[in-house]
């Protein structure tokens, strides 16, 4: 049986295009555009080698459909891993479901009066430890330059935050 001629595998291939359509749509189940594996088997057809050897040229594109979609379903399933495994080390992932790294309104309302209450205790501080306390926490000065700062020794400046720290934690349980 002499070699099958490739331009006739076209003609087969533009005669059967509805049949292969429907063939690979029940394949995808929906799931994927049919219009597109026809193309891409319609590319493959076209790049068939002159000598190559087609028994059959019915069953040869019906192989090559079956081919075209398994290599979509293996590349999909590919895919879908690693977006999980990237979903799971970027966010977080719960039961296959995306987990927000944003808190919650509650969280973010307690957060708020948490601040509130902390700015009052903070206020209601003596001057002179407020300030410290501020230049050292809030300005990121070190105790050294607190000290300087406010013609003080660091000794002092201790003392200072200790109290504060005492009478801020203190608030903060209430």
């Amino acid at each position: 049986m002499p070699p099958f001629d490739p331009p006739r595998l076209t003609t087969v291939y533009l005669e059967m295009r509805d049949d292969l359509g429907r063939f690979a749509a029940s394949r995808l189940g929906g799931r994927g555009d049919v219009e597109d594996v026809l193309q891409e088997l319609f590319l493959k057809v076209s790049r068939t080698p002159a000598d190559a050897e087609i028994r059959d040229p019915r069953a040869y594109l019906y192989r090559l459909t079956n081919n075209l979609l398994l290599d979509r379903w293996r590349s999909s399933r590919r895919s879908a891993a690693r977006d999980g495994a990237w979903r799971v080390a970027m966010h977080g992932a719960e039961d296959g479901d995306d987990v927000d790294d944003a808190p919650s309104a509650e969280a973010v309302v307690a957060g708020r009066q948490r601040l509130q209450t902390l700015m009052t205790a903070l206020e209601q501080l003596p001057e002179k430890t407020r300030t410290i306390f501020r230049l050292h926490k809030f300005d990121g000065l070190s105790y050294a330059e607190v000290a300087e700062k406010q013609g003080i020794s660091r000794s002092s400046v201790e003392k200072h935050m200790m109290d504060a720290l005492r009478i801020l934690a203190a608030r903060m349980r209430k």
